[in-house]
C-alpha cells in the first residue's frame, strides 16, 4: 500500500513540475513576444521609421547632420503642409544619401521633429528592411 501511495505522489509531483515548467516557458514566450515589440532581438514592431534595434532613439540624443541643416526649417510641420519646394528639398537630400546612411539619417530626422512624406518614408523603410535582411 505504501509503495502505491509513493508511486502516486511521485506521479503527481512530476505532473505538477511539468505543468509549472510549461507555464514558465509560456511566460517566457509571452515575455519575448512583448520584448520583440521593443525590438530587442526580433523583427521591427513597425511603430518607428527605423527599428530601435537600429538604435532609433539612443539615450544620447546626439543629432548627426548629413549636410542637411536646411531641413530644420521643416520641424513640427505636417508633411501634407509642405510646399513643393520644401518637398523637393527633402527629396534631394534623401536621394543624395548612400544606402548605409539612411538609418542614421532617419534617426536624425526624427530627433529633429521632421516628418517625412509618405512616399519618402516608405522608400526609407524599404531600404532599412533590405539592409537588415542582408545582415
Amino acid at each position: 500500500m505504501i509503495p502505491l501511495l509513493l508511486f502516486i505522489a511521485l506521479g503527481l509531483f512530476i505532473l505538477v513540475a511539468f505543468e509549472l515548467r510549461a507555464r514558465k516557458k509560456s511566460g517566457e514566450i509571452e515575455q519575448k513576444q512583448s520584448s520583440d515589440v521593443s525590438n530587442s532581438d526580433g523583427e521591427c514592431c513597425g511603430q518607428h521609421l527605423v527599428c530601435e534595434r537600429e538604435t532609433l532613439l539612443q539615450t544620447n540624443a546626439h543629432i548627426d547632420y548629413y549636410d542637411d541643416e536646411e531641413l530644420d526649417a521643416l520641424a513640427d510641420i505636417a508633411p501634407e503642409q509642405y510646399t513643393e519646394s520644401q518637398y523637393q528639398m527633402l527629396r534631394e537630400v534623401f536621394d543624395s544619401l548612400s544606402e548605409k546612411d539612411v538609418p542614421g539619417w532617419c534617426r536624425s530626422i526624427q530627433l529633429r521633429r521632421i516628418q517625412l512624406p509618405q512616399d519618402i518614408r516608405e522608400e526609407a523603410l524599404l531600404i532599412v528592411r533590405e539592409r537588415r535582411q542582408r545582415k
